[in-house]
């Protein structure tokens, strides 16, 4: 019997984590990404507003996504951490738009604080490696 290994996914340019975590792991075609913020790795710049800080933490999910080989249309899962669920529905119309039609499987909670002054928004989610 042959055991699964796991890896964590790396490539230059990933967010880098706030913590002792991965930003991504390989278990054989499953990915598991963490909760990604509205941080630019390129910049260092956290992005203001919900609609903005909804685009950027997608697209850092989208860049550990492709560095495993993957990407948004392949997502089977999302959670949403938001501060405040009065942003639900503009958090909603930029998710919406950057899936392009593509809709995973979504758990959407309201949290009390996020790590990151200013967070408004979190999203972790798992997918597949076609």
């Amino acid at each position: 019997m042959t055991s699964a290994k796991h890896q964590p996914i790396v490539a230059p340019g990933l967010p880098k984590p706030a913590g002792p975590y991965s930003p991504g792991m390989q278990l054989d075609r499953l990915l598991f990404i963490s909760g990604q913020a509205a941080r630019d790795p390129s910049t260092g710049v956290q992005a203001e507003g919900i609609e903005a800080q909804t685009e950027q933490v997608l697209r850092n999910l989208e860049r550990i996504l492709v560095a495993g080989g993957s990407s948004l249309q392949h997502v089977l899962r999302c959670g949403v951490f938001l501060v405040d669920m009065q942003e639900f529905a503009r958090m909603n119309a930029v998710y919406e738009r950057v899936f392009a039609g593509h809709r995973p499987a979504r758990t959407t909670v309201q949290v009390s604080a996020l790590p990151n002054a200013g967070l408004r928004v979190e999203i972790d989610c798992i997918a597949y490696v076609p």
